[in-house]
């Protein structure tokens, strides 16, 4: 909308946004070589060194198969299969980073192939002014020229990433300096993505290989905290410049053209990086996964089709079309990352469903069922396994499936939200139930389905909203763990303890603030804290949220829920919670701090 080559309002100085641009895809490649490691990269080298360039080939030949289908020049078709072979580091990391998936195994597997594109743009851009002339001596001699200035300048980096900038970010840190923490670490970013650019490599491998530099160090984390606001300001800025540059008129004229370019970034792309993911022996869905994170086009695009036109291979059609193809193939990539692996997912659970259905192990009895295996799940497997005790457990990685299969462990592949999945690990003959999944919905449906498949078994379950706690329960859950609860009396208990308090009073405390945390009955307020109804008067607090009355502030107590006349109780109300006249507030805390909470209430 505020395009040069739209109408209305518009940039006078493109040039500005897109070095702001470029600014930004240096500190977005900045940022994610601080979350990287070497040792990330080297677990996928084989499929970016070799499957890198292969799907680059591929891409190519397959531009120039649908440019002579068509009636193209043979350049222009070479041309486009270039420009699409190479995708945007940009928005496929910005897409990773969203997604929580940076540090997966297709994460892991795309970073790499978008690196070794980065290398091979500068290759491109050396080949493609000379595309229509037979290879000179001259030109291969520049080819292997800029494949060492790769080498220069990648092989000293190894050095300082373990030598050099630890000890430069560790004097830095001595001087207690954010400001000038801050500068340095930009300084190394923004330095050597110039350096890189300088010798005729890529800005965001420079950067990238910055930020690997300071992931080795003690101070990566504090690094990227300082790094993520300024990060995401200047990546807005480059979504700008990517629509400000698209002429409207142009890609109006050509359809067909447009058509064909996003045709061969969205399908052509999609089946050639599975294919080559295939090839390396990774799984189907994690090849369609890298496949779909690949299918679009960006910044490295732009510069391959600038020097094609430089040189005359294309002309403002396929410039122009090139980068309208890459706003909406960003766009259309968007929607395909987000929802593709919900689709494999779906696919892969409900062919374990039926695969799993003949193979779990339906004669055990009176065993404990265990849905989820992360972080918490796996805790708890622990304490079984110590205790000798016989669980089946349902996860949906498969990783930790065939390690549990390997230990002799009985193991169910898929959600344990599915039905047939709870029948074939043999929940209706389960003596207990822990479901330790993540996500509430999942929680709910697990918890719903065990509850019919067996009315007698306890389920214990988690779930880390206060609200989902009473709907839980109405399911069917015997008892339900709230992880910052759980932390809140573990902290408050152990601080007791310091404090050398009575043994007897601390679990008193303890006992009262877990009812009050529960929203139980009103409890007497004695010597300890109690909960209590306090209504609403006239004035007063009415009105107010519960961030403007400062009641924990003023008061020192904790408000456990707000029932309105006619409304559904609101259980642990957030600060932005008003309340009104008439509502009954339920509080926690000592008697003569509900009696000061009591008057201000009334009005008082």
């Amino acid at each position: 909308m505020v395009s040069p080559l739209t109408p209305g309002p518009s940039l006078s100085d493109m040039h500005t946004f897109e070095l702001f641009a470029e600014i930004g895809v240096v500190l977005l490649m900045f940022s994610i070589g601080i979350e990287f490691s070497l040792h990330d990269l080297l677990r996928v080298k084989w499929v970016a060194i070799v499957g890198g360039p292969l799907g680059i080939v591929l891409s190519t030949a397959l531009g120039l198969a649908v440019g002579a289908v068509l009636g193209w020049p043979p350049v222009q078709g070479l041309i486009v299969g270039m420009v699409v072979s190479v995708a945007s580091t940009m928005v496929m990391a910005r897409l990773l980073i969203d997604r929580g998936e940076l540090h997966s195994r297709h994460g892991r597997v795309m970073i790499g192939i978008t690196l070794v594109e980065d290398l091979a743009v500068v290759v491109l851009i050396v080949l493609i002014p000379t595309l229509g002339d037979a290879l000179s001596a001259g030109r291969l001699l520049a080819v292997g020229r800029a494949l060492l200035t790769a080498a220069v300048v990648l092989v000293p980096f190894v050095y300082l990433a373990a030598k050099v900038v630890p000890r430069l970010l560790e004097r830095v840190a001595r001087t207690r300096s954010d400001e000038l923490f801050l500068l340095v670490t930009l300084a190394l970013g923004l330095g050597t993505a110039a350096l890189t650019q300088a010798v005729g490599l890529s800005l965001a491998l420079g950067a990238f290989l910055a930020g690997l530099m300071i992931s080795g160090s003690d101070y990566a984390h504090h690094t990227l905290a300082r790094l993520l606001p300024l990060r995401d300001v200047f990546v807005a800025l480059f979504f700008v410049t990517v629509g400000a540059l698209v002429d409207p008129s142009s890609v109006i004229a050509n359809p067909g053209l447009l058509a064909t370019i996003v045709a061969l970034v969205v399908v052509g792309k999609l089946v050639i990086w599975t294919a080559v993911v295939r090839i390396f022996r990774y799984p189907l869905a994690t090849a369609l996964t890298v496949a779909v994170g690949l299918t679009q086009i960006g910044e490295f695009s732009f510069i391959l089709i600038q020097v094609a036109r430089q040189a005359g291979h294309v002309g403002d059609d396929v410039y122009n079309a090139t980068l309208a193809a890459s706003l909406i193939t960003i766009l259309i990539n968007a929607a395909l990352v987000r929802t593709v692996p919900r689709w494999i997912g779906r696919a892969r659970l409900a062919r374990a469903a039926r695969d799993e259905a003949a193979a779990a192990p339906r004669e055990l009895s009176g065993h404990i069922l265990l849905c989820g295996f992360g972080r918490v799940g796996s805790a708890v497997a622990e304490a079984f396994d110590t205790f000798g005790r016989a669980y089946v457990v349902i996860e949906t990685d498969p990783e930790i499936v065939k390690g549990l299969r390997a230990r002799g462990i009985p193991c169910v592949y898929g959600d344990a939200a599915s039905r047939p999945l709870l029948e074939a690990a043999g929940a209706a003959r389960a003596a207990l139930v822990v479901i330790a999944l993540p996500e509430v919905e999942r929680v709910h449906q697990a918890v719903a389905h065990v509850r019919m498949l067996n009315p007698d078994a306890p389920i214990l379950a988690r779930a880390h909203e206060s609200g989902a706690r009473a709907r839980l329960i109405a399911e069917g859950a015997s008892e339900v763990i709230q992880p910052e609860l759980e932390a809140a009396a573990t902290l408050i208990r152990h601080v007791l303890r310091r404090l050398d308090l009575p043994r007897d009073a601390v679990l008193d405390y303890l006992e009262r603030f877990r009812g009050a945390m529960d929203v139980a009955g009103d409890v007497p307020t004695e010597a300890l804290p109690g909960v209590q109804s306090v209504v609403i008067g006239h004035g007063g607090l009415a009105d107010q949220s519960l961030r403007e009355a400062r009641i924990r502030e003023r008061f020192g107590v904790t408000v456990i829920s707000v029932d309105r006349v006619g409304a559904t109780r609101i259980l642990h109300p957030s600060a932005e919670t008003v309340v009104r006249t008439g509502d009954t507030v339920r509080v926690f805390g000592l008697p003569d701090q509900i009696a000061a909470f009591a008057q201000a209430a009334a009005g008082g």
